[in-house]
């Protein structure tokens, strides 16, 4: 619709205590597009000294359970983000809209229109033949209220512009312009008394007092309505600033084949940490030089809409697994064995729950979530006698029981069971064998482990200590 200033040059920002809102709609998941919008509409808000509001919009009952509600909620504060003030519902302000409404309709800057649907389709069948676009103008723009039908359904339409242009000075997309004619009369209350969205939304933000308006840029057009009925009631503009949205790594639209989940499913089904995904999301389409690892802290000084690009950012799953593996690397023991035990299929008792702490030290450095740490960590607590997969069977095949037997009597006679002393015992193994230590190290991992692949098998016979290692060996050597 508008023209935009590629000259490169940001417009002034507002001086105003900066306010600002973050407005998702709960009909569904919190998406990952609507969490990285809420994460700059809060960062800016934090980085300015501001305050950071949250409404929830919710005028679409039929689609907008509790259930939705409880899921965004539960989403932002998995991320970290807190708001100033209690959130703000949107279908509890309808008394309020309408009221906006009929002082719009008493200045003049709106009107009720008893257009028939017969006519409105009419109209634009008209506009359709004649190949133009469909501008309404309704007979009742400016028509006599006294001469209006009587019980009658109408709607409420807004006075657009309808000379000249309106212009934005967007803090992301900058100078963007708009013909008025290219404005129609939307409708601000259906025939039913209920808001529109448009009207909904800048009855909202007034009242919230937000100065700055932080959101995607699919709703750049709608700004441009938006600031007819701000204009009409003569309150103060906000600034704005639209986000370029998400597109994936083929340049298409963001959608499920590449990785847009809702942010619970990141955490329950990806095993993503919230720093990660935090991290991850600031740096998708706004830079701070060349840093790649941000703290929450770094981010709230940092951040501003100036480092926010024009262009679509491209999600990249991979990215965000690596960066995850980087956060999992440097997270606490304790706390990863609190995220791995609910995955384990039982309540682990104290003495598992240890266990499981004191394996996080040789799992992490191998896991890119919190799935593979569960799937590394399970067996530590498998039943005797252990499955083994195909792959470990193959490695029993041979003489490997006949090395088994070998390292059970060598283990057994090891004095302190460490990893110094474990190793010794092994390398002796080999040494006497004729064989490299690979030969005997990985029938040893298939007995303890079940698997081909493990952590260092040194480590492995620690944790499991001397009784389970040495009755999971007996296990595999008949």
């Amino acid at each position: 619709m508008g023209a935009t200033d590629d000259s490169g040059a940001r417009p002034l920002a507002d001086t105003r205590p900066v306010v600002t809102r973050f407005a998702p709609s709960p009909t569904g998941y919190l998406h990952i597009g609507n969490a990285r919008t809420g994460m700059f509409s809060w960062l800016y808000a934090r980085h300015h000294g501001g305050r950071a509001l949250l409404r929830i919009e919710d005028t679409d009952k039929a689609r907008s359970t509790k259930e939705a509600i409880d899921v965004i909620f539960d989403g932002l504060s998995w991320l970290g983000l807190d708001w100033d003030g209690e959130p703000v519902f949107q279908s509890t302000r309808v008394d309020r809209h309408a009221a906006v409404v009929d002082e719009l309709i008493a200045r003049g800057n709106a009107y009720r229109c008893y257009m028939t649907s017969e006519e409105l389709a009419a109209a634009r069948a008209a506009a359709e033949a004649e190949r133009r676009p469909f501008r309404l103008n309704s007979p009742w723009r400016d028509a006599d209220p006294a001469t209006a039908p009587a019980d009658q359904p109408f709607v409420v339409r807004i006075k657009a512009e309808r000379e000249g242009e309106t212009a934005i000075e967007d803090l992301v997309q900058g100078r963007v312009t708009v013909a008025n004619v290219e404005l129609d009369d939307m409708v601000l209350l259906r025939s039913d008394g209920t808001p529109t969205y448009m009207l909904a939304v800048v009855v909202d933000d007034h009242d919230m007092g937000v100065t700055h308006v932080i959101r995607g840029d699919d709703h750049l057009n709608n700004a441009f309505r938006q600031l007819s009925i701000i204009r009409a009631m003569g309150w103060p503009e906000p600034t704005y600033a639209h986000i370029p949205l998400i597109h994936g790594g083929d340049g298409g639209k963001l959608s499920k084949r590449h990785g847009a989940l809702g942010v619970d499913a990141y955490r329950d089904e990806l095993g993503i940490l919230p720093e990660a995904l935090f991290n991850y999301l600031l740096r998708l389409g706004w830079g701070h030089g060349d840093d790649e690892i941000i703290s929450r802290d770094q981010a709230i000084a940092w951040f501003d809409l100036d480092g926010v690009g024009k262009s679509p950012a491209r999600f990249d799953s991979k990215k965000l697994e690596n960066l995850n593996g980087h956060y999992i690397r440097a997270a606490d023991d304790s706390r990863l064995a609190a995220l791995v035990a609910p995955r384990l299929g039982f309540d682990p008792t104290p003495e598992q729950h240890d266990l499981l702490r004191r394996s996080m030290a040789v799992l992490k450095p191998r896991a890119a979530n919190i799935l593979e740490l569960s799937d590394g960590a399970a067996f530590l607590f498998r039943t005797r006698p252990l499955p083994l997969d195909a792959d470990a069977a193959a490695l029993l095949e041979g003489d490997a029981r006949t090395l088994l037997a070998r390292l059970h009597a060598a283990l057994d006679a090891v004095g302190a069971w460490d990893t110094e002393a474990l190793e010794t015992a092994v390398r002796e193994v080999a040494e006497a064998a004729g064989v490299k230590l690979g030969a005997v190290a990985q029938p040893l991992r298939a007995a303890l482990v079940g698997r081909r692949t493990s952590p260092g098998i040194f480590d492995v016979l620690v944790l499991l200590g001397r009784d389970e290692s040495l009755a999971r060996i007996a296990d595999q050597m008949a």
